[in-house]
């Protein structure tokens, strides 16, 4: 099973068995762990005809770092949306698009974090660059409580190339700068949107950040100067979907 990845946690692996059941080849539970979390992951997977294991906790300790919660998965490798595939979302979408671009998050706590916030709030998929980015691993999916099994990521060569082609799909692209003039309390977000996040720290880069149609920032009152991204996003987030009356 050397070519297999490791999902670990009660939430992403439930999501799994939930959502890609022919991923999970194998599943791995601590013994002597018995709560209700546990037992429905064993019947989930048996009732999947997924082949379960008790082992000792402290072999899933030697072989996870990070809180497996007594659980561990063995599943095939992720699957990361194409650019091409953005077309054939964006025309099955009955509603107006509400996408996620983040630009250069390269830590995977805060891409699992985006991920969680994106799934409540509706998004239709996520948008990273190849390069410069995290990517899908257990951490992200351990952070992200089982959405990144649910929300599309989609992985392109150019990101300006693709926010550029969204525009020509009529979609608008709202760019987070804490320079610019609207507070994103005072823009207009109710149609066709992608909401672009910049890298921590860096912010977006120049090409995205010409390739947007405006910039939006949220108010900050006190003495930091900006908040954590995937906190910034779930803010940003949910005053769209606060405009959009849902």
């Amino acid at each position: 099973m050397n070519d297999l990845e490791q999902v670990y946690g009660i939430h992403a692996v439930s999501a799994l068995l939930t959502h890609h059941p022919k991923r999970v080849k194998q599943l791995l539970l601590a013994k002597g762990r018995q709560d209700v979390s546990i037992e429905a992951l064993r019947e989930q997977a048996q009732a999947a005809r997924i082949e379960v294991r008790d082992i000792e906790r402290r072999e899933l300790d030697e072989k996870i770092e990070g809180v497996h919660q007594g659980v561990l998965a063995m599943v095939s490798p992720s699957q990361i949306w194409g650019e091409a595939m953005l077309d054939e979302l964006l025309d099955r979408i009955g509603e107006p698009a509400l996408l996620l671009v983040l630009d250069g998050v390269t830590d995977p706590h805060n891409l699992g974090a985006c991920l969680r916030t994106a799934d409540a709030a509706g998004v239709h998929a996520v948008i990273i660059p190849k390069d410069k980015s995290a990517t899908l691993n257990a951490t992200v999916r351990k952070v992200a409580c089982g959405a990144a099994e649910v929300v599309p990521l989609v992985a392109v060569t150019n990101l300006s190339r693709t926010l550029q082609h969204l525009q020509k799909k009529g979609v608008w692209i709202a760019g987070t700068a804490g320079e610019a003039e609207a507070s994103i309390y005072q823009q207009d977000l109710s149609g066709p949107l992608a909401l672009v996040m910049g890298a921590e720290g860096k912010g977006m880069r120049r090409l995205t950040r010409e390739n947007c149609d405006y910039l939006v920032k949220l108010p900050m009152l006190g003495s930091v100067s900006s908040l954590n991204v995937s906190v910034a996003t779930g803010v940003c987030l949910f005053e769209i979907r606060r405009q959009r009356g849902v």
